[in-house]
């Protein structure tokens, strides 16, 4: 008997082997906005890093089949996370949705009026009597608007198209003068490799407070969950090495089964979002987004906000 209890002793003080230590990855459902671009660089060269595996996740990073989706998703318990726009997002907490902004990934606007370089418009006043072609109403026109009152216009002073998602064929084919809702990393590039260079007029110069363009976005039930945290510390390991390594990531990004994404047009976007991406994703500056919460409440695009603790916040 007192041979076994040694036996159990030794036993006991044996060190015991890592792997039997080891956790298991914690798996997080991560929803993009739209289908794979640029734009989600800083989250692609995380994963092929390896960096959510070291903070000891499973990230799956999921393309939408719909983008008005994923958002509302995470709000059904569908989904862990979800890439999100930070006007959308205010929009979704006025309808009562239980989300919270929990991360930025493009931490400037992208949105821009676009007009054709030799269209003879040099100015927003030069606009009174155009064509303004949009692809979503509501928030665009929004800004629109403020855009034109810097000049001293309204929109009774355009005529607005929409145009769905056609935005720069329809500026190239005459069909509008103008485009609201151009992603100046994306349509500006596609509009020079047409031969038709344009003329960009960026929102936060032309009365439209300055925003994040992509967030991430979580239950606001969740964020507790030390996965969180740790989904936003590998986020910001992956933009720092990035901004670092911006050729290296690129060769990162279009690997696999996004070698169709190696072209010219993504690798000009590549180039125009490296600045814009949040060096550190999990910041927030409080100040900023009730500013913009405010521009939105002005235009009557949502009601007084709450808190803002309680749709955007600081994970520790």
């Amino acid at each position: 008997m007192k041979a076994l209890r040694l036996l159990l002793l030794i036993l006991c003080l044996l060190p015991v082997p890592a792997a039997a230590l080891a956790q298991p990855p914690e798996k997080l459902t991560v929803l993009l906005d739209w289908f794979v671009n640029p734009d989600h660089a800083p989250l692609f060269v995380a994963k092929e890093l390896g960096l959510f595996t070291k903070h000891g996740l499973a990230v799956e990073l999921i393309a939408p089949s719909n983008p008005n989706d994923p958002a509302k998703l995470v709000a059904a318990g569908k989904a862990d996370l979800a890439v999100s726009y930070q006007h959308q997002h205010q929009m979704q907490i006025d309808q009562g949705l239980p989300l919270i902004r929990v991360a930025t990934l493009v931490a400037t606007p992208l949105n821009s009026l676009v007009v054709l370089a030799d269209s003879g418009i040099e100015s927003i006043g030069d606009l009174r009597g155009k064509t303004i072609g949009y692809s979503v109403g509501g928030f665009e026109t929004v800004l629109l608007k403020a855009m034109l009152a810097e000049a001293g216009l309204a929109l009774s002073d355009v005529q607005l198209v929409n145009v769905n998602f056609s935005l720069s064929p329809s500026l190239l084919s005459g069909k509008v003068d103008g485009v609201i809702g151009a992603f100046r990393n994306f349509e500006l590039n596609q509009l020079d490799l047409e031969g038709r260079p344009g003329r960009a007029f960026f929102v936060e110069e032309h009365g439209v407070p300055a925003y994040d363009e992509l967030i991430v976005v979580a239950h606001r039930d969740q964020v507790d969950r030390p996965a969180l945290r740790a989904f936003v510390d590998a986020v910001e390991e992956g933009v720092q090495y990035l901004i670092n390594h911006p050729e290296a990531s690129w060769h990162l990004f279009v690997q696999g089964e996004r070698q169709e994404l190696d072209d010219e047009l993504n690798r000009r976007a590549w180039r125009d979002t490296l600045p814009r991406f949040a060096l550190r994703p999990g910041a927030l500056d409080q100040a900023r987004y009730l500013r913009f919460a405010r521009f939105l409440e002005q235009e009557q695009i949502i009601k007084p906000a709450p808190p803002l603790a309680q749709w955007a916040i600081e994970l520790h």
